[in-house]
């Protein structure tokens, strides 16, 4: 309203938000970095773990005529 002035309570965009939000950047970026370079394999499916045979083929294999 007229009369009052809310100066006090406003922050400006740039340096609040842009600090912010690039702190936020940086943390995700390590985080994603630090679990790709340091244990890949944790994510992984469990699959990928389990030695192949050689003489067995895959059950989900099928030709297509049936």
């Amino acid at each position: 309203p007229t009369g009052l002035n809310s100066d006090a309570d406003k922050i400006s965009f740039h340096p609040y938000f842009s600090y912010k939000d690039l702190l936020g950047f940086a943390v995700l970026l390590i985080a994603l970095s630090s679990l790709a370079l340091f244990s890949p394999n944790l994510l992984g499916d469990p699959d990928n773990f389990t030695p192949a045979n050689p003489l067995v083929t895959p059950p989900h294999i099928k030709p297509e005529w049936y």
